[in-house]
C-alpha cells in the first residue's frame, strides 16, 4: 500500500509537471485543452478525494481510505466506528470487492464533483486528528496539513473552517495533555502551557465559518472546543451546544459529553441520569464517565466497578494509568 501510494503520487506530480511544460512551450490551444492540470493545492488530499468515491457507502469510503492512506491499522478504524475489529475487517473487504466487480475508476474527480465527495473526505481527515490526538503527534500534523490545504481549496465551505478551527483549538492544548508520559485531564492542564497563538487561529477559522453561515456538526464542535478555552466554563451554553450537536447527529457519544456538560452544571445526578440510558456497553468512555459521576456521588463501589470496566476496554497505556490511578484514589 505504501508503494501504491508513492506511485500514485509520483503519477500526479508527472501529470502537474507535463501541464506545466506544455504551457511554457506554448502549444496550440487545441492541444493545451487535453492536458487537465490539477487544483488541488496537495498530492495526499488529492488522493482522499479519489479514495472517497461516491460509489461506495459513506463508512466504507472513509474506512477504506483510513487503511490505505491514513496509515490506521484495521483495529484503530473499528475502534473509530465503534464495531469489532473483524466486523471492520468484513467492511473493508466488501468495498474492495465492489469496486473490482464495478469497475469503479482510480482517478481524481473533476471540480465540480468535489462536494459530493466532501463529507467523507472530511471524516477522513477528523478521524486521522483523532487518532493522532491520542498521542501519535504524526497523525495529528498530517491532518491539520490536510485542514490547511482544505481550506484553501474550498475556502467557501463552512464545515471546511469548522473542521480546520476544530483541530487547531485541540491541538493547542497537546502540550498539556502529557506530563512526563502521563495523560492529564482538562480540568487539570497548566493552561500556560496551552498554545495561545494557536486557539487564537482556530477562532478566527470559526469566525469564517460563522460568516459563511456554517451551522453543521464541525462548526458546532469548534463552537465547544472554543468555549472550552475559556475560563470559567460556560457549562450551560456548552450543553446546549452539545444538545445541538445531538439533533444533527443522534450520536450516543455526542449524548454522552453533553451528559457530562450537564453534570458541570446541574450535579452529577443530572448526568448519571443521561448516561444510563445510553447503549454504549462497550465504549471505554462511558465506563469511565460513569465512574467519575459514581464517584462524586459517593457510590464508591459502583464506582470501582465502572473503572474496572472501562480499564477491560482501554487499548492506551496512558489512559490505563489514568484509570489505575482512579481505582487507587478510590481506595
Amino acid at each position: 500500500m505504501t508503494t501504491a501510494r508513492n506511485r500514485a503520487i509520483d503519477r500526479i506530480r508527472r501529470d502537474r509537471t507535463l501541464a506545466a511544460k506544455t504551457r511554457l512551450l506554448e502549444v496550440p490551444e487545441a492541444v493545451e485543452d487535453r492536458v487537465n492540470p490539477t487544483t488541488f493545492p496537495d498530492e495526499r488530499l488529492e488522493l482522499v478525494f479519489t479514495c472517497c468515491h461516491p460509489a461506495l457507502a459513506s463508512d466504507a469510503q472513509v474506512a477504506l481510505t483510513l487503511r490505505t492512506l491514513g496509515g490506521l491499522t484495521t483495529g484503530e478504524i473499528a475502534r473509530a466506528f465503534l464495531v469489532p475489529e473483524p466486523t471492520m475487517a468484513q467492511r473493508l473487504v466488501r468495498a474492495k470487492h465492489k469496486i473490482k466487480a464495478a469497475g469503479i475508476p482510480f482517478r481524481v474527480p473533476p471540480g465540480h464533483l468535489l462536494p459530493d465527495r466532501l463529507a467523507a473526505v472530511l471524516a477522513v481527515v477528523y478521524l486521522i486528528f483523532n487518532e493522532g490526538y491520542s498521542g501519535r503527534g504524526d497523525l495529528a500534523a498530517e491532518a491539520l496539513r490536510l485542514g490547511r490545504a482544505l481550506a484553501e481549496l474550498m475556502p467557501d465551505e463552512p464545515e471546511v473552517h469548522g473542521l480546520l478551527a476544530l483541530m487547531l483549538l485541540h491541538d493547542a492544548r497537546r502540550e498539556a495533555r502529557f506530563q512526563g508520559g502521563e495523560l492529564v485531564l482538562l480540568a487539570d492542564q497548566d493552561r500556560a502551557l496551552w498554545d495561545a497563538e494557536q486557539i487564537e487561529e482556530g477562532r478566527s477559522e470559526l469566525d469564517r465559518a460563522f460568516a459563511l453561515r456554517g451551522r453543521g456538526v464541525y462548526v458546532v464542535q469548534a463552537a465547544i472546543a472554543s468555549l472550552h478555552a475559556d475560563e470559567p466554563h460556560d457549562w450551560p451554553q456548552i450543553a446546549a451546544l452539545y444538545g445541538e450537536l445531538s439533533r444533527l447527529t443522534d450520536s450516543p457519544v455526542v449524548e454522552l459529553n453533553r451528559a457530562v456538560a450537564v453534570a458541570e452544571e446541574q450535579g452529577p445526578e443530572a448526568g448519571l441520569d443521561i448516561v444510563d440510558r445510553l447503549p454504549l456497553e462497550d465504549y471505554r468512555y462511558l465506563h469511565s464517565t460513569r465512574g467519575e459521576l459514581l464517584r462524586r456521588l459517593g457510590r464508591t463501589a459502583e464506582a470501582g466497578d465502572a473503572y474496572r470496566r472501562a480499564l477491560a476496554l482501554v487499548h492506551d497505556d496512558a489512559e490505563r494509568r489514568l484509570l489505575e490511578r482512579k481505582l487507587a484514589e478510590l481506595a
